[in-house]
């Protein structure tokens, strides 16, 4: 049976519901290679202070990346470009960037505070092997530097490595590299060029709205978790 998605989300001060979109948008981008200063600190970031486990997903320390690494400003450009080709102007200016770093990604959706954004990430690594993977629709972008993604964060997901249908832990040995370094915006979905994009439709279950008081998942009329391991959707009591 087709799992049929909700977001209940804040708007305001309210809750309001919507469709999960199975959109993807992707693109790979021309971006120069990070310089050796600024991978040496990525490394010593995530190894001495982050200590990233598999499955970890982790705010970096963005303001160092742009000191040492003034080619930043051509990948921000790049994006930026992509992001109006799409039909989504000023988008970027308008949101608010982090950089990130994950160890792969277990299973999960961000429905239970990221529900009211859409996800644009811009990844700077090169390619460790792995893939970012949308377990309902079956979707598989390979992560290597430049690729460029837009998706609806409450559309279940995950980080694993290529060839494989599940998030384990084992598949990410401790001497190997499997870091994956990324700039994120978090853009507005209520943005009628944003939901258009990937055709949201909103206020689709009005009535359980106004019972509900913080943001959440559900599939096929009731509250849903996704599976770290699998990412099959699962009820909640």
């Amino acid at each position: 049976m087709r799992n049929t998605l909700t977001s209940f989300f804040w708007s305001g001060d309210a809750i309001r519901s919507r469709s999960v979109s199975d959109i993807v948008l992707s693109e790979t981008l021309d971006l120069p290679t990070p310089s050796t200063a600024v991978l040496a600190d990525w490394q010593r970031e995530i190894e001495v202070r982050l200590a990233l486990e598999p499955g970890d997903v982790e705010v970096m320390p963005l303001a160092r990346t742009q000191m040492r690494w003034p080619d930043y400003r051509r990948c921000v450009q790049a994006m930026s470009e992509w992001t109006v080709a799409l039909g989504l102007p000023a988008v970027l200016a308008d949101s608010d960037m982090a950089l990130m770093g994950c160890r792969g990604a277990r299973y999960h959706h961000d429905g239970e505070q990221y529900g009211g954004n859409a996800f644009c990430n811009l990844f700077l690594s090169e390619d460790k092997g792995l893939d970012v993977h949308f377990p309902l629709t079956g979707q598989r972008i390979p992560l290597k530097r430049g690729t460029a993604v837009i998706f609806d964060p409450v559309q279940p997901h995950g980080v694993i490595r290529r060839g494989s249908d599940s998030f384990s832990a084992d598949d990410f040995a401790p001497d190997q590299d499997f870091v994956q370094i990324f700039l994120t915006w978090e853009l507005p979905i209520e943005d009628a060029d944003i939901a258009s994009a990937l055709k949201v439709d909103f206020d689709i279950a009005p009535e359980t709205s106004l019972q509900l008081d913080k943001e959440q998942l559900w599939s096929n009329g009731s509250p849903a978790a996704v599976c770290p391991q699998s990412g099959r959707l699962l009820p909640v009591d």
